[in-house]
């Protein structure tokens, strides 16, 4: 490959940046493109780094891109500190207690003829403006010979990650409890167990597989619904846990095998770290405004990287003393501020993490002396859900989403045509439109897959699923009209 710039790679291979790194079919991620964004990223972000913590998934398709972004390490002079197979979050921590920059191949949620390539600086993600300085680097991956296999991985970056929780909340956190771990195919199925054992509870190993399962935490699968509350008839647990693919965005059920919302495990994350100023995407549940724990509500669009920027602005708003910390709608929690705890200081990590609001809301329970399901409850009567139409062109979603911003009619009748007037449009990321009833429903193309996601937000569990369903039937039907 002659020399180039990231930018032209972009256009030709269609792996692009979305919402969180970069994406694309496992197809078009050849060792050149791999090997490019490795390249980009440590000329543009991480020039001045003399190492590089290098870590991957469990998808089949990782250990290939993290050996073709290993040899580009190599080819720049860096040390290469490889991690292997772990959360995303316990990478990104361990480079940031090395100072280093991290790179980490995993495709997350996404489906599995996908994967992707996430970046960090020493001091967490990289924001949209190294994106971009990212996209105009100049690059010449090399032609021909594949990349060198990968050395072996590093213990002590588990053993960090663990020591992490345990330091802060102590060995008896959770005793009594009996959590049950929805293993799949995620990168933490065994840390996350050791780490709730660490904190005392018993834990019970649920189905463990060697297949690749594309957990997403705000589009919980139909079986897997189904799996919780049959595995809590049979095994009576307290609360069953599980994670997205890398393990950045948590999956809690009650005693009863009901998945909670994401954006209500983060309200109740941030309460039990006793958040002051909480920074969450314009999609999560009104809840967090109307619970009246904080002093400070952020809304940003949906992203990481704008979560980051809106806990940059709090910290800076707010000065030293206030704790900042994110959320987003699908669990993933972002600790913006170290907190001082019973001795110990629970670093800041501001990067999407599941092991820390597990860990919240069981020990929210224990502290509480109630059920999970009973520490949900307490919140307002705000229910949310979410689904996507997959294989929605993102083109396509655009132009829907631009043509109901300019008509109100349209608007009312495909959104929600039984929620009465529109009383608040919402432009900040896609199309949120309050009624006049209280109904809400939000639409925005995916910015990681050619998807169209539907969230909505009711008084009832039923009447949010209801709205979020009808919605995007109503969507599919006008697709399939002639001349749609």
């Amino acid at each position: 490959m002659s020399t180039t710039i990231l930018r032209h790679i972009v256009a030709a291979s269609g792996v692009q940046f979305g919402t969180s790194g970069a994406r694309g079919l496992v197809s078009s991620m050849s060792d050149a493109v791999c090997y490019a964004y490795a390249q980009a990223f440590l000329g543009a972000v991480a020039a001045a780094s003399g190492t590089v913590v290098l870590g991957h998934d469990l998808r089949p398709s990782s250990p290939a891109i993290a050996a073709a972004c290993a040899r580009a390490v190599r080819d720049a002079g860096k040390d290469l500190v490889f991690v292997g197979a772990l959360p995303t979050p316990a990478i990104a921590y361990y480079a940031a207690l090395r100072g280093a920059p991290a790179i980490v191949v995993t495709g997350s949620h996404i489906p599995f003829d996908r994967n992707g390539i996430k970046f960090y600086r020493a001091d967490g993600e990289i924001s949209k403006q190294d994106e971009q300085a990212m996209l105009d680097a100049p690059v010449d991956a090399p032609a021909g010979a594949a990349a060198p296999a990968l050395p072996a991985a590093l213990a002590e970056p588990a053993r960090a990650y663990l020591q992490r929780y345990l330091d802060v909340f102590g060995a008896d956190a959770l005793a009594g409890m009996r959590i049950a771990v929805y293993e799949h195919s995620s990168v933490a199925r065994d840390i996350l167990g050791g780490i709730l054992e660490a904190l005392g509870a018993t834990v019970l190993p649920l189905g463990r597989t060697d297949e690749f399962v594309p957990i997403d935490t705000e589009a919980v699968r139909a079986e897997d619904i189904e799996r919780a509350a049959r595995w809590a008839q049979e095994h009576r647990f307290d609360a069953i846990v599980s994670t997205d693919g890398d393990a950045d965005r948590p999956l809690i059920g009650d005693e009863q095998g009901r998945w909670l919302r994401g954006d209500i495990v983060g309200i109740l994350c941030s309460q039990y770290l006793a958040v002051d100023a909480v920074v969450t995407p314009v999609s999560s549940n009104t809840a967090v405004e109307r619970c009246g724990s904080f002093k400070d509500v952020i809304r940003t669009r949906i992203g990481s990287p704008y979560v980051i920027a809106g806990m940059e602005q709090a910290a800076a708003r707010h000065g030293q003393g206030v704790v900042v910390a994110g959320y987003e709608a699908n669990g993933g929690f972002l600790l913006g501020s170290d907190i001082p705890r019973e001795g110990a200081l629970l670093k800041a990590l501001p990067t999407r993490d599941a092991v820390l609001p597990i860990v919240a809301v069981l020990g929210l329970a224990r502290q509480r002396g109630c059920r999970v399901s009973e520490v949900a409850n307490a919140l307002p009567p705000r229910f949310t859900a979410s689904d996507r139409l997959q294989d929605f062109a993102t083109e396509s979603s655009r132009a829907l989403i631009a043509h109901l911003a300019q008509d109100a009619a349209a608007a009312a009748a495909l959104l929600a045509p039984q929620s009465g007037a529109l009383a608040h449009v919402d432009t900040t990321d896609g199309l949120r439109v309050t009624f006049a009833g209280g109904d809400i429903v939000h639409l925005r193309p995916s910015g990681n897959a050619p998807e169209l996601r539907c969230y909505a937000e009711a008084a009832t569990q039923e009447a949010a699923e209801a709205l979020c369903q009808a919605c995007l039937g109503r969507i599919v039907a006008s697709a399939r009209q002639p001349g749609a």
